[in-house]
């Protein structure tokens, strides 16, 4: 008998349950067959907007102990040149697309799932309402606040049929509480957790080492507290979760998986080895193979006490 990979999220069928997280991962000619050959279930474009961003100065990219900061700060072509130049390529994957969307006022996430509602290729849309490195008409991360997720949410639910999936932030008090605003405010899926605020500072130039002072910290760094936080929201929310936080191997995945992660998407071990989803995915068949397990369903939210 064949091991079972297949998991849902909302309306989504994926035959794997490993992603690439949004803004990890290139798309141009050159990858489509690396993508193919990585085996993904799903594949998360980086954050677009309703209009070109041009993001932070630089540098926006350092490396840390065990992880990587960032500070890109949404850089991105704007949705009609997405639509126009990037989607007809990731057309050729045979995978779902999900469509990262973020914007400065909840107003713009509502237009932009409006506007890529009817846009076939498009099998959902990832709600970014965390992104660290930006500025916005909210004086914090939409995700910060439990109203403001939930306005969020209940505005790109109001303008489009697909899936959704709000993607949360770590940078809370309690991140049960914003989970279940956006389940309430019909998000089918989740994923977290996006980066940590975090600096690094060059001692002998007495400034930061990122342009914008300080950016979001990805990495093995942050998995104990990204399994933790997804332990967390599944023992409160049922709603599938994508896990991220520090998925650099396969033994990070189950992990994932058995604090209740449905999905992991696999962030800054892509800069590492574009090919770790592969491996990722061929180490948890070979870990239910060992254990006489059939279906990767018998291992999310297996944890015992």
């Amino acid at each position: 008998m064949g091991i079972d990979l297949a998991v849902e999220i909302g309306n989504l069928k994926l035959k794997t349950p490993v992603l690439v997280a949004s803004g990890t991962f290139g798309y141009e000619d050159d990858y489509v067959e690396l993508i193919k050959e990585n085996r993904l279930g799903a594949l998360v474009t980086k954050t677009i907007t309703l209009k070109p961003c041009q993001g932070n100065s630089p540098p926006r990219v350092i490396e840390t102990p065990s992880g990587m900061l960032n500070s890109i700060g949404l850089q991105n072509e704007g949705v009609e040149i997405f639509l126009e130049k990037k989607l007809p390529l990731l057309s050729q994957l045979q995978i779902p697309i999900i469509v990262s969307i973020a914007g400065e006022r909840i107003e713009d996430y509502g237009l932009l799932a409006k506007r890529l509602d009817k846009v076939k290729e498009i099998s959902a849309l990832e709600i970014n309402i965390s992104c660290p490195n930006i500025e916005s008409e909210a004086e914090c991360l939409f995700a910060q606040d439990f109203y403001l997720t939930y306005g969020v949410v209940k505005a790109v639910r109001e303008s489009t049929d697909k899936t959704i999936i709000a993607k949360l932030s770590p940078n809370v008090t309690d991140i049960v509480s914003i989970a279940q605003a956006a389940f309430d405010a019909g998000a089918e899926a989740l994923s977290l957790v996006n980066t940590f605020f975090g600096m690094a500072i060059d001692i002998e130039k007495r400034k930061s080492k990122l342009g914008s002072i300080y950016g979001g910290l990805s990495g093995p760094a942050i998995k104990p507290i990204a399994l933790y936080m997804v332990y967390k929201v599944a023992q409160a929310v049922k709603l599938p979760l994508i896990g991220m936080g520090g998925v650099v191997s396969s033994q990070d995945a189950l992990e994932f998986f058995m604090a209740g992660a449905t999905c992991v998407a696999i962030g800054t071990g892509n800069f590492i080895n574009p090919r770790i989803a592969r491996e990722v995915v061929k180490g948890i068949e070979e870990y239910l193979k060992k254990n006489k397990l059939t279906s990767i369903k018998e291992l999310i939210g297996r944890l015992g006490n």
